[in-house]
């Protein structure tokens, strides 16, 4: 089995110069815990997850917290390069990718475009589809 099998192929993205209250609510609207960041040429640059979120906001030292998500853009948040994987790469390496990384996604991609995502719970997913009788 490979990636291009399980992933996800409709992704929604936030561009890098988004607001962190921006991908809070895309998160939230979407039920994930992570969204790829883009440039304006639509590659990915970064992602932000909620425990990027969690993190800022535990370092936070600003005199109020609102404008943590209000004003920080998601490009000071975000953890940059991504890893990537190919449609065609197997299920074992990317669960490979995910433990050795310690991440719980990796975005997709096919000649330079992302063209889906594929998670830790897409992978036990699949097992399970396995097993079933």
């Amino acid at each position: 089995m490979r990636v291009a099998d399980i992933m996800q192929a409709n992704v929604r993205s936030i561009n890098r110069d988004s607001t962190v209250a921006e991908a809070i609510g895309l998160m939230a609207e979407l039920h994930v815990s992570g969204l790829p960041v883009v440039d304006d040429a639509e590659r990915v640059v970064g992602v932000i997850s909620t425990t990027d979120i969690l993190q800022a906001e535990t370092e936070w030292r600003g005199p109020r917290r609102a404008d943590l998500i209000e004003s920080t853009p998601v490009s000071e948040l975000m953890t940059p390069r991504p890893l990537m994987v190919a449609p065609t790469a197997s299920i074992r390496e990317v669960a490979q990718q995910m433990l050795y990384g310690e991440v719980h996604r990796l975005f997709v991609e096919d000649e330079g475009r992302m063209v889906g995502v594929v998670s830790q719970t897409d992978l036990v997913r699949s097992l399970a589809n396995q097993r079933a009788p």
